[in-house]
Order: C-alpha cells, then structure tokens, then sequence
C-alpha cells in the first residue's frame, strides 16, 4: 500500500509528488511514455545530433514559481541559459521593438511617449514582482490587497483595448499584442492584458530563459529530487482506469478533464460528468522545427540577441490571426511566435549547424498544413531564411496529442484560458482541485492558476489532498486505501 498516486508526469503532476513527498507522504508516479516530463520533453527530431523541445521551452514561470523556485534542482542538473534579450517584434520596416532585461532600456528603446508609457507601467511591477507571482499564482486570499488591486484594474481589460489606450505608437501596441497572444484567445476578449503584462514583467524581473541542453533537463532534475526524497516514477504505463491503480489513500490525475472523464468511467456523477464535458478547449498549435546552416538572418539587429521573437506585424495583423484560430479558421499571415536557442545555448546543435522552434495557433483540431505559411512569415522578417534550411520537423495538433494525450487537439493550454475558464477551471467550485470521488484529485493545468511550467497547480492540489486526508482521518491518522481502487 502507498499513501499517494500520481497520474502523469507533467510539472504539475511531478510538482504534485515533490509536495506529497515532502510531507513524508509514499508517492508513485504513473507516466504513459517512455520518458517522464509530459510537456517538459526533447528530441533529436531529424536525426541530426540537434536537441529540439517537444514542446514548451520558455521557463520564464519557471523562475517566477513560488514553489519551483523553493526546490534544489540545481544540485541535480537543472541549469538555465539566458539569451541577452528575452524577447523582440520584428517590424516590416527593418527595425523591432526589443525588449530587454531592463525596464529603462526597453522605454528608451521605445522613446517618446510610448517609453515613459512603458516605464511607468512597468517598473512598479518589476519591483514588486515576487509578491505580485506569489498572489498571482496562489489560492485567493487576502495577501498583497493593493498590489493585486492596482495590477488587476489593468490585466482585466482587452489587450487590444489596453494596447491602444496606453501606447501610440505602432511598435509598442505591435510588442504589447505579441506578449498577450500567448493566451491563445481573441485579444479583444477580457483579461487578456493580465497576460501581456504579466509575461513582460517576467522578463524584465526574472528573465526569459531556456534549459541549458534542452527542456528535458528540467524533468530529469524534477524526477532525481522526487526519487531523492522517496518517491517513485513508473514509466511506459498508461492508466486507462481508476480500478487499474494500486490501494492508495489519494489519487492525483495530471490530466485534461477529457482524459479524466475516461479514466473515472461511471465513477464520475453525472452532473460533475456533465460540468467537465462543457469545458471548453482552446486553438491547437502547429508546431515546427529546424535545423539549420547558419543562424536566422533577421534583418533588425536586436533580434539577433533574442531568445524568443513575435512574428505578426501589427497589433491588427495579430488580433485578426488570433480571431482566426478562435473562430475556426487558419490564417494565411498567422502570429508566429519563434525561440532560436542557439543565442543562449549552443550546446543544442553540433557545430556549424542551429536549431530553431516555433509555431502558430490553429483551429483546435486543425489538419492544415501551415508549413508554408509559416516559413513565408520568418522570410518576411529575415529575407533568405529558407536558404539555411537544412531539414525540418512538423507536428500538426494531431502529431501533438498523439505525443501527449493532455494536447487536446493540440491545445497546450489544458483548456481555453477565456476570462470564465481563467476564474472557474475546470468548474465553478471553491476547490477546484476536488472531484466527487473521494480521494481523487484534479492536478493538472486545467486547474488554477492555469497554463505555464510553474508546478503551481500540482502543487495547490496535493497541498488540498493532505488536508482532505487530515480532515478525514485526524491530523496523525494512517493514509488508507483508494476506495475507487477496492
């Protein structure tokens, strides 16, 4: 008998198991691959000796988790590259919006009107960043009232609305509207300036970093802690059923409501069942890599210190991809949004030879191959970009879910991240981590606080499953056995 099951490792499902190891709890971890880390995964794609991130490859959230950011990964491998510049916006007159590590360079970056725009809506946040992630990330509560207030006013508006009304110039709306289209919803839709401002800030306070070797650094680093302190990880076993997992007292499921709802069976109460099946799953990626003979030649000079770079023109061009995708519909001049690691960590590629990585939003689902037009996006923004091809890789939202069950159609986001889905994920519930069947828990992004390598919602929702446990059986009472397990 073991006190705690894992479903999927994930952040958040290994974030899940740390937290129940740490408290002394038995944990075993199940993960349907070969390979632990769930989104935290690389490859050699093409066969090439080249290191590719499967899928994420940003840790920005990384670095900004209240809890992540408390665990000695560094002393198992875990090492992070820093490109000089965490993100820029290539513009089609030559020149891009760069946005530095610094809040003032970036606003005399910007000059005029729009940097002490900038300045001003950014430097109060960078300095109280760690408290301002620590709400952010947290449960609701009562924690850091004005700071939340004075950044909630802000991040509840439209990005475009919020765009236009703060910036004049076509550079900084274009820069603000890349930064939000990490949401993966329309930009007029509310809430959607809490993302361009929140990923800002990031990299302005803690920086937008790839995993030195390759995101699958990470999950190794996270798996090595988990087994040093007593857990297990079980790979190459996917669970198809709750009755298929061993006597344990809680149960923690890594996994998108859709998969949930599969492995529950008739376990799940009907209306809980159809609660989960009204939860709205958001646009796919399509996602490409490449190898490459020499590095992109963008034709503004800041983007060659980027790590990460916002393909899309204008705040309309982007606003109008990302309706797009929304509504059904793939777009033939799509935001783009590229990571080119070679400028922080060139171990990725053998010499003479760079890998890049980027993809666009599609209609979740979507079988169009929008190889095309995504290469004609980098060529419009680095003529002769094609000539460095040496050989690519393409996963359509299909390719991305067969990886990864959790990619519903591939959507990375574990689920629509529109303002009802932000505020009652998976459902309206005061613990959204609980489901009806005693002892069994949701830990996945489909949780709050949503989508982003930050482990905070494995973490919240073992942190709730001890104090189901403690309310059960008494604070020193035995972990027993699941009963959807007898």
């Amino acid at each position: 008998m073991i006190d705690a099951v894992v479903i999927g490792s994930g952040p958040n499902g290994l974030a899940a198991a740390i937290t129940l190891a740490q408290a002394g709890r038995s944990v075993r971890v199940y993960e349907a691959q070969a390979t632990p880390g769930g989104g935290m995964s690389s490859a050699d794609l093409m066969g090439l000796g080249t290191t590719h991130d499967v899928c994420a490859t940003v840790f920005a959230m990384a670095l900004a988790s209240p809890f992540l950011k408390t665990l000695p990964l560094a002393d198992h491998g875990l090492a992070f590259a820093h490109p000089d510049v965490p993100f820029a916006h290539p513009l089609d007159d030559g020149t891009a919006v760069v946005v530095e590590r610094s809040v003032e360079a970036t606003a005399d970056g910007l000059g005029g009107h729009d940097g002490r725009a900038y300045r001003r809506l950014m430097a109060p946040l960078a300095d109280r960043f760690t408290p301002l992630m620590s709400a952010l990330l947290s449960p609701p509560s009562l924690r850091h009232p004005l700071l939340l207030a004075s950044f909630g006013v802000k991040a509840i508006r439209s990005a475009a609305g919020f765009s236009r009304a703060t910036f004049r110039g076509a550079g900084a709306r274009a820069m603000f509207a890349g930064a939000a289209a990490h949401s993966m919803v329309p930009l007029e839709f509310a809430a959607t300036a809490g993302y361009g401002l929140g990923l800002a800030v990031a990299a302005h306070a803690v920086g937008w970093p790839l995993v030195r070797g390759g995101s699958q650094r990470a999950a190794d680093a996270m798996c090595a802690y988990l087994r040093s302190i007593g857990g297990e990880i079980v790979t190459g076993e996917r669970v198809e059923s709750l009755a298929q997992l061993p006597r344990s007292a809680v149960v923690l499921c890594d996994v998108t409501p859709r998969q949930f709802l599969k492995i529950a069976g008739d376990r799940a109460p009907a209306r809980y069942r159809r609660r989960l099946e009204a939860f709205r799953y958001g646009p796919g990626v399509f996602k490409m890599d490449w190898v490459l003979s020499s590095p992109v030649p963008w034709r503004a000079a800041g983007c060659h210190r980027a790590g990460t770079l916002h393909l899309g023109g204008t705040l309309e061009e982007i606003a109008a991809s990302e309706r797009a995708a929304w509504s059904g519909h793939s777009s033939d001049r799509p935001y783009v949004l590229v990571v080119q690691p070679g400028v922080c960590d060139p171990s990725r590629a053998p010499a003479g030879r760079h890998t890049l990585w980027a993809y666009c939003h599609v209609p979740n689902g979507s079988s169009t191959d929008m190889t095309r037009v995504i290469e004609q996006q980098i060529e419009r923004f680095a003529p002769g970009f094609r000539d460095a091809i040496v050989a690519r890789h393409v996963m359509a939202p299909a390719a991305m879910e067969a990886r990864n069950a959790n990619l519903v159609g591939g959507d990375i986001a574990g689920g629509a991240a529109d303002v009802r889905q932000i505020f009652a994920r998976p459902i309206a519930s005061l613990n959204p981590y609980a489901t009806p069947i005693d002892g069994v828990f949701l830990c996945s992004s489909s949780t709050p606080p949503g989508v982003g390598v930050h482990g905070m919602c494995g973490h919240h929702a073992a942190k709730a499953s001890l104090a189901w446990v403690q309310n059960k059986r008494g604070p020193k009472g035995p972990l027993l056995s699941n009963p959807s397990a007898d």
